[in-house]
């Protein structure tokens, strides 16, 4: 009955959201959207973990039922950064559809869902100048000249669009697509082509030091602030690591969950289209900097499961981490198994093949359109000319007597769906998030015997056996100490102990994995055998002595 009456609501909440939801969500309608889940359903529970500098929530939304911190937990993270709106849709959806659509999910899995991480930045989307903004809402000094915010964008030609500007210059590097003359391409000087264009952001050179909008009048970026390769120095990273309040709460909350397995992200970063690649050299430093051998099989796994599922192929994306970001944080130094996604690409458009050539090889490789004549492509293909902004002459005070154009593609174009597609788009990504806690370590007891000796003595032997796919630990998450062991315990006093501990722990179990115990205890009557960690569960198995 209680999963029909969620169904009935869920079923309610899409008719309604189809009415009104032509956009993505502003911070204020996801709000209401959490409001509205944890209303929905006695598994879910809405909390803020704190405030921004811009007075926007840090929403936690907390799926689980009874004795949720003692089951696998799952963090879905949205918003890692400004720009990539999608993920904070696909979060909310998530957690609509999980309720709705799987609740048997949650007898064993708890998640921990941050629909949004990066509200300040997230709020550029709806606002009157639109941009792709990646800061928080402090005042920041990025170009280190002793002035905050003294360099911003401008809108040169009042679309209340940030987009590009090109200047017409013999010391150009760019120059016209031969594909599509709209689109400009880096000139290869290999191939003897000379540029005729520079090219900015649109906006002005305020503090006249030659550079373009590099102190734009926004703070720290979340997904530049994590400690794993802390990129010092780079704008948006802030003086040190974690020194903003968004990444604080975040990591703050996390280590009160020793329960956390995994984390899966919606962010410019990729592993799970293409996983990580093990890198021995990487592995043999005293700081690890590649993905440890067995994780890399697990993260082969997952990508092949998220294959299955997610049909969608990128098209020239590589970002696998760059620093910083929390992707690479959540496995490197918390130890846990990290996926990232962007969950959708501009799909690579089919050209004819060319006439002549030598192979086949080289005809294919001269078929592959440039990234932004592709995004064109795929544009025109799906009716949405509007992604482009045609190119607009002005007269520019940093270049007198210069050609200067204003144009190009809007903000978010490469990396934000039309909203019509997010709701497929939203199912498959929910359904390979299922998929994937099917695959969570599972203990179980096996074989258990009890073999009566002299002197009243019982010899307990017992098989602990991880009955799933996956290891209880990340290679890298058993050599961190944030990372429980399992835990190990027989309910017979010390003084009844005879042979082997009360309590005893265990590195980890790989996939399908066993490890033999034996006790010798005196005495008679019932005894319990119980293992496991907060992140695995635990297995219990009474016997009678």
């Amino acid at each position: 009955m209680k999963t029909l009456y969620a169904s009935l609501f869920y079923c309610l909440f899409l008719t309604c959201h189809a009415l009104w939801a032509q956009d993505y969500p502003t911070n204020n309608d996801i709000h209401k959207r959490l409001q509205d889940i944890a209303k929905s359903s006695k598994n879910a529970n809405l909390s803020s973990l704190g405030t921004t500098e811009g007075n926007q929530d840090i929403w936690l939304l907390t799926l689980g039922s009874d004795n949720q911190d003692q089951k696998p937990g799952i963090v879905i993270v949205g918003g890692t950064e400004g720009p990539h709106v999608l993920g904070v849709e696909l979060a909310l959806q998530f957690a609509e559809r999980l309720l709705a659509d799987h609740p048997n999910v949650l007898e064993h899995t708890t998640f921990y869902v941050f629909p949004n991480m990066s509200p300040d930045a997230y709020a550029q989307y709806h606002a009157s100048l639109k941009y792709e903004r990646l800061g928080n809402a402090i005042t920041s000094d990025h170009d280190r000249d002793g002035s905050k915010g003294e360099d911003p964008y401008e809108d040169l030609n009042g679309d209340g669009l940030i987009t590009q500007m090109r200047v017409k210059s013999a010391l150009g590097t760019y120059i016209p697509a031969a594909e599509d003359n709209r689109m400009l391409v880096k000139a290869d000087r290999a191939k003897g082509e000379a540029g005729t264009y520079l090219v900015y952001t649109e906006g002005i050179d305020n503090d006249k030091d030659h550079q373009w909008n590099e102190d734009p009048a926004e703070g720290i970026a979340f997904n530049k602030t994590f400690t794993y390769k802390f990129p010092i120095f780079e704008p948006f990273a802030g003086d040190y690591a974690v020194s903003q309040k968004e990444t604080r709460y975040f990591i703050d909350y996390l280590f009160t969950q020793p329960n956390i397995y995994a984390f899966i992200c919606f962010g410019p970063e990729n592993n799970l289209s293409t996983p990580l690649a093990y890198n021995k050299q990487g592995n043999d430093k005293k700081i690890i900097s590649s993905i440890l051998e067995e994780d890399a099989t697990v993260n082969k796994m997952i990508s092949d499961l998220y294959n299955a599922n997610v049909k969608a192929k990128p098209y020239k994306q590589t970002n696998q981490g760059t620093g910083g970001d929390l992707f690479q944080w959540a496995y490197f130094h918390f130890g846990r198994f990290s996926f990232s996604t962007p969950a959708w690409w501009i799909p690579e458009i089919k050209t004819e093949a060319k006439e002549g050539g030598d192979s086949k090889e080289k005809k294919d490789k001269e078929d592959v359109l440039p990234y932004e004549v592709n995004v064109m492509k795929w544009a025109e293909q799906e009716g949405l000319q509007e992604l482009f902004v045609p190119w607009q002459p002005i007269a520019h005070p940093d270049f007198p007597n210069q050609t200067v154009e204003v144009g190009g593609l809007k903000p978010f174009a490469t990396t934000t769906p039309p909203f019509r597609m997010v709701d497929s788009i939203a199912i498959s990504h929910t359904n390979f998030i299922v998929e994937f806690t099917k695959l969570q370590p599972k203990l179980e007891w096996h074989n258990v015997r009890t073999q009566k000796l002299d002197g009243g003595l019982v010899r307990i032997t017992a098989d602990i056996y991880n009955n799933a796919p996956l290891p209880t630990h990340s290679q890298l998450g058993s050599k961190s100490r944030w990372l429980q062991k399992l835990k190990v315990s027989i309910s017979k006093p010390q003084e009844q102990l005879v042979a082997g501990n009360p309590t005893q722990l265990i590195d980890h179990l790989k996939a399908y994995e066993k490890k033999t115990l034996t006790w010798i205890v005196k005495g008679s009557g019932n005894v319990t055998l119980t293992a496991g960690a907060p992140h695995t569960a635990y297995a219990t198995n009474a016997l009678k002595l």
